[in-house]
């Protein structure tokens, strides 16, 4: 509660600048793709028919195609820093990982979205596709709240809703080029050209590269830690099959290379923090060095392909639609088992006589090598508690090879179809109702293997005698059918007065199959994966169902000046983490150091019960515009990712938080000082607690992870005529971002391995002493500030960027590894500084 009469007393500081872009905010004035005319008119089909976006009883963000002009965004990382109450976590660890938090509602990494994207009126339902480039934009929607009713699965949090460029019946098209600091490259283009009569084609391209802002200090300081190299190439074909039909049909291939697990490791033991200050490390204070003696990798290629025909009758509209969607994800990266010994001492076979011997070979040949603080390359690479005098602290990613090796895949094929009868009338009462369905393969596995100095080898089994042979392995084929029936009625007896009604029921099964051989792993002895134990592992399977009612007020105060209402249910499928994963948490952590983590390899199925109440209007002409919501979320379940580390290498799990409690308020405002001159902004405050947690009971009343205190956006646009030809464009965009905790446990004390082993160790301390305490974890709040500085004329554009003016040094995310005693955090761009040029006809 602090936090929240805080913030809002920086809000009053604010109330003259207020908050969003005229082209951003839901009140703004001139976003529309294309709005008959009138700038004060902005129409959008978030809720799957087209309404006036002062009339929606919910709280959206619209960006027309102006705003996305102006403020150069192509990707939901760029366009959620311009939206309140909105953060997204993507590209630490992989590009196709990204997690978007909506009001506190959190995407889940190796679960659901709990976001809907939906382009030209299709659902997407990979995560991986999030954050990709989804043609030439002509407007994007931020819907916030449940939309469950409305896009089923995976809608909690609410929906984004993006508009391409639709062909028409006259030849048009654009080209853009910049380029920027850090050879960070881009170049996009589109044509679109009626194809005979009634018919028009789309064709777009796109391509970027970067050697990113940070470089490998052992691999001869190349630009080799987030590095990246994407191309797409999208197509578009409309066409009318008389006069009351509409076929749509596109494609879409796109191709990206590039680094992956950009992450350092911070170090939380204050007992430890009297020989060293670093190993008691406020994770915001971290410089980052990177090191590792493998080359990470990342690799995605994507292919998808939708039809959607509409047929209109004399009072309803038929739309019908299926997408095949195929994302392969893969990555290599340097393992996380240095300081565990997995590697460091010769077993009985082979391949860990070679791992051990290469391990002390390149410690030696490295001993003294500047890594992060509080680490260190000792003599040898045994453990420093074991060996005070000679070992070495290494911590993760370290430039020898007594870390092992990581290999990651995820693949998933999506087919998807939809069939939606909706009326199409002036009268009072509107309707629609339809059915889903939804196929998803999807295999993902997780590989460790020894380091023989080699490289890797990009199989998920290598036997012991390969040159990077196999140590511990997860490998899974998850497979689900949805199927679900929606409706919905709105019902609008005068112009001041809507209700509506929605409901869907989805059914989803779901199935895994385990792919792990039955093999031994040559460094312990035991099985490669450890829920092979005692066999095989079987399959699985489970079916989750879930009703979701959707009901909404709106009445209008005036013609400018609206209320609203609206409660509605979320929800998110269970689901499976890789088959083993509960047994290596138990034996490990709970029977080895007395911990009560509770871990499943089935995880449940997330709901949440939220209400918003709200106002929005204009005033003075539409000069100012505004909006003010409140809202209250009861999550139950919520799924939550965890990372553990140890002797037995590195786990991905999720987790179900039993119950979440979420509340606050938002407030966006845009005000035109004269013509051409706006200022905007926003501010949302959220407060969230953890009121039970069956997972991990000591973190009851802690908040709920990856939700920020608040989020504050200030800007300013101008656009100025300068000659009769060009204007000159200017516009700034500033965004805090509040306090964040990423995980359940916040400041809390607990044991560590490091607890488990010091007593036996040469150092003989007591347990406690290798506690960890983890208030050190929360992203203190930080500000970005955006600028653009251009001339524009009719068909062409140069414009002059900063991203981050101030360089303002930020963490994209914090992964507490709680029973390592340390996280693994990722930084946040830097500044980049580039020129933008474009042409259109």
């Amino acid at each position: 509660m602090r936090r929240l009469k805080t913030a809002l007393s920086l809000s009053a500081g604010f109330a003259a600048l207020v908050t969003y872009n005229p082209a951003l905010a839901q009140t703004s004035g001139d976003q529309a793709a294309d709005d008959a005319g009138d700038s004060n008119v902005i129409i959008v089909t978030a809720r799957r028919q087209d309404e006036l976006l002062t009339e929606v009883p919910a709280s959206v963000t619209v960006f027309g195609a102006d705003a996305i002009d102006k403020t150069g965004i192509e990707r939901a990382d760029e366009f959620v820093q311009l939206t309140a109450g909105v953060t997204i976590i993507t590209g630490t660890a992989e590009a196709g990982d990204t997690q978007i938090n909506i009001r506190g509602i959190n995407g889940t990494r190796d679960a659901e979205s709990s976001v809907a994207l939906v382009v030209d009126g299709i659902l997407k339902t990979n995560t991986a596709q999030l954050n990709q480039k989804q043609g030439t934009l002509r407007q994007i929607e931020v819907l916030k709240g449940p939309q469950g009713a409305l896009y089923g699965r995976n809608a909690a949090a609410g929906a984004i809703v993006i508009q391409t460029l639709k062909p028409g019946d006259f030849l048009e098209g654009g080209i853009e080029a910049s380029a920027a600091q850090d050879n960070t490259y881009k170049a996009s283009a589109y044509v679109s050209v009626p194809v005979g009569e009634g018919s028009g084609l789309v064709l777009s391209g796109s391509y970027t590269t970067s050697d990113g802002f940070f470089r490998n200090s052992f691999l001869n300081n190349r630009a080799v830690v987030d590095d990246q190299e994407t191309w797409s190439i999208d197509g578009r074909f409309v066409t009318q099959l008389g006069d009351d039909t509409e076929l749509d049909v596109k494609a879409r291939y796109a191709d990206l290379s590039g680094a992956s697990i950009n992450f350092n490791a911070s170090f939380h033991l204050p007992n430890f923090a009297g020989v060293n200050p670093d190993f008691f490390e406020d994770v915001n204070d971290h410089p980052f060095n990177f090191y590792s003696n493998i080359r990470p990798t990342n690799d995605q290629q994507t292919f998808e392909a939708s039809a959607k025909i509409e047929h209109q009758f004399d009072a309803a509209v038929l739309t019908a639609w299926v997408l095949y969607s195929d994302v392969d994800q893969a990555l290599t990266a340097d393992g996380t088992s240095a300081d565990f010994a997995r590697f460091t001492f010769p077993g009985a076979t082979p391949a860990s006589v070679t791992a051990s011997n290469s391990c002390f070979a390149t410690t030696a040949a490295l001993t003294g090598f500047p890594v992060n603080s509080p680490g260190f390359v000792g003599n040898n690479p045994v453990p420093f508690i074991f060996d005070p005098a000679n070992g070495s602290t290494f911590g993760p990613y370290s430039p020898t090879t007594c870390d092992g090796t990581q290999y990651q895949i995820r693949n998933q094929t999506d087919i998807s179809a939809e069939v939606r009868l909706a009326s199409d009338s002036d009268g009072p009462l509107n309707w629609q109702v339809g059915a889903y369905f939804l196929n998803i393969d999807r295999d993902v596995g997780v590989s460790l293997g020894a380091d023989l100095g080699q490289g890797i080898i990009r199989e998920l089994f290598n036997d012991a005698n390969s040159t990077n042979p196999t140590t511990q392995l997860y490998f899974d084929n998850f497979n689900t059918n949805v199927y679900a029936a929606f409706g919905s009625v709105d019902w609008e007896p005068s112009d001041r007065f809507n209700v509506g009604v929605a409901l869907r029921y989805d059914i989803e099964d779901r199935s895994v199959s385990n792919l792990v051989p039955v093999a031994t792993d040559p460094f312990t002895g035991g099985p490669i994966n450890p829920g092979q134990a005692f066999g095989a592992i079987a399959d699985q399977s489970r079916t989750f169902k879930q009703l979701q009612p959707k009901v909404s007020l709106r009445y209008g105060l005036t013609d400018d000046v609206n209320v609203y209402a609206n409660w509605g249910i979320g929800f998110k499928s269970g689901g499976f983490n890789n088959q083993g994963s509960a047994a290596v948490i138990d034996q490990n952590f709970n029977q080895f150091l007395g911990t009560n983590i509770l871990i499943e390899d089935v995880f449940d199925k997330e709901t949440s019960s939220a209400f918003e109440a709200g106002i929005k209007g204009s005033l003075w002409d539409g000069r100012v515009t505004f909006d003010l919501a409140g809202y209250y979320t009861q999550a139950d379940d919520v799924q939550f990712f965890e990372f553990f580390v140890g002797a037995f290498g590195l786990l991905r799990i999720v987790s179900n938080i039993d119950e979440v409690e979420i509340y606050g308020a938002e407030f966006n405002t845009n005000i035109e000082i004269v013509e051409g001159w706006d200022i905007f902004g926003s501010l949302n405050v959220t407060e969230s607690e953890i009121k039970a947690n069956s997972s991990r009971p000591n973190t009851v009343g802690n908040k709920s992870p990856s939700t920020s205190d608040y989020t504050i956006n200030l800007g300013t646009q101008v656009v100025a005529p300068i000659a009769n030809s060009f204007d000159l464009v200017m516009r700034a965009d500033y965004r805090i971002t509040g306090p964040t905790f990423f995980h359940t446990v916040q400041d809390d004390v607990g044991p560590t391995l490091f607890s488990g082993l010091l007593p036996g160790s040469a150092l003989m301390l007591p347990a406690f002493v290798g506690d960890a305490d983890l208030t050190p974890t929360e992203r203190e709040a930080f500000g970005v500030l955006d600028l653009r500085v251009g001339l524009e004329g009719e068909n062409w554009k140069i414009t002059a960027f900063a991203d981050n003016m101030f360089n303002r040094k930020y963490l994209n995310e914090v992964i507490p590894a709680v029973e390592f005693g340390g996280s693994f955090i990722s930084p946040g761009g830097r500044r980049r500084l580039g020129v933008e040029v474009g042409y259109k006809f």
